[in-house]
């Protein structure tokens, strides 16, 4: 699949839950539901994915965790926040550079419409 795919996807599938839950639970609830739907679909999940930072000569394992890594090419950042913060983005944008991934969708779930809490980063 290419990343375009599965993108939508990933999007389509948020987009499901949300209708079902709505707003205001947990983020883990969130992503629990996200991760199932999306393995419905075929997809390789990988929930809490812990990922090493390499620094300089070490290796830290268990540096950081991705919320979800999709077919091993998307990171998936989920939040339920009232507000999203331009840190959120940063965070993310650090996940793609130490994963050296390209593409990674910053989602918001406590947002009345969910496409206004979706947020598409490429490097």
């Amino acid at each position: 699949m290419e990343i375009n795919e599965i993108t939508g996807e990933i999007i389509n599938c948020a987009i499901k839950v949300h209708k079902a839950l709505g707003p205001g639970l947990l983020e883990s609830i969130y992503e629990k539901c996200l991760a199932y739907e999306l393995s419905k679909k075929g997809l390789k999940v990988e929930v809490q994915k812990e990922m090493p930072i390499v620094y300089d000569e070490i290796v830290i394992e268990g540096g950081y965790r991705l919320d979800l890594l999709v077919e091993e090419k998307v990171i998936v950042e989920l939040k339920s926040v009232s507000e999203m913060k331009p840190i959120f983005t940063a965070q993310t944008l650090t996940y793609l550079k130490l994963a050296n991934l390209r593409v990674a969708l910053l989602i918001n779930f406590n947002e009345v419409l969910l496409k206004n809490g979706i947020k598409r980063l490429v490097v």
